[in-house]
Parts: C-alpha cells; structure tokens; sequence
C-alpha cells in the first residue's frame, strides 16, 4: 500500500458543522476500500485569493491515507460531482517534504525569537 494525501476544499454553504461529518464520511469510505486513516487536519475556513466560481472562501480539509494504487481512483470519483467540494487533489505523500517545511518553520521562529533579544 502506498500513502497518499487529499487535500479539499468544501463549499461552507453546502456543509454543515465545519465538515466535520465530511471527514468522517471520507475516512469511512477509505476504509470500506480497505485503507487506512492515519491523519485527517481540519485546516478551517480561508479566504481565496481569487473567487472560485461565486464564492470567496472555503473550508478546506487535509487527509493523509495508505491505500491500494488501484483504489484511489474510487475516491476521486465518488467526489467529483459532489456539491459539497468545490475543489480536491490527490498527491503521493511524501514526508520528506512535510519533514523539511517542518524544519524551516521551527528555524524561522528561532530567528524572530533571536531579533528580539
């Protein structure tokens, strides 16, 4: 099984509770696929640089997940026409990535910290 990453961005019209019964759905689906949950991050409500149809924010939703190559295909379409998600993209994950942004936040906080000593 390989990892991967979702990202969405919900229509705040279309859900209620801040998605939070979207995000239950989604992990119920991928583990009726038979994959596996490891992190769901409710990222909150954003404004949009630009409109996204009529709309200038949404809610937005990162899901991190192990799940057969063949199967992630199944999660795209049961959410493609979906009224609720007004946009979704699937990555392979790679925690290198997530591990060097993590890295270069802490450093950029140390260095504010220093600057005000």
């Amino acid at each position: 099984m390989k990892k991967y990453e979702s990202i969405f961005i919900l229509d705040e019209r279309q859900v209620e509770d801040q998605g939070k019964s979207f995000s239950e759905e989604m992990a119920e689906l991928i583990k009726s696929l038979g994959g596996a949950i490891d992190e769901t991050i409710a990222m909150g409500r954003r404004q949009f640089a630009r409109k996204i149809g009529k709309k200038k924010s949404g809610i937005y939703y990162d899901f991190v997940f192990e799940m057969e190559e063949d199967k992630v295909g199944s999660v795209k379409d049961k959410y493609r026409l979906d009224q609720r998600v007004l946009r979704m993209q699937t990555f392979i994950y790679d925690e290198r990535a997530k591990t060097a942004a993590a890295v270069s936040k802490k450093l950029a906080a140390a260095e504010a910290e220093e600057l005000k000593y």
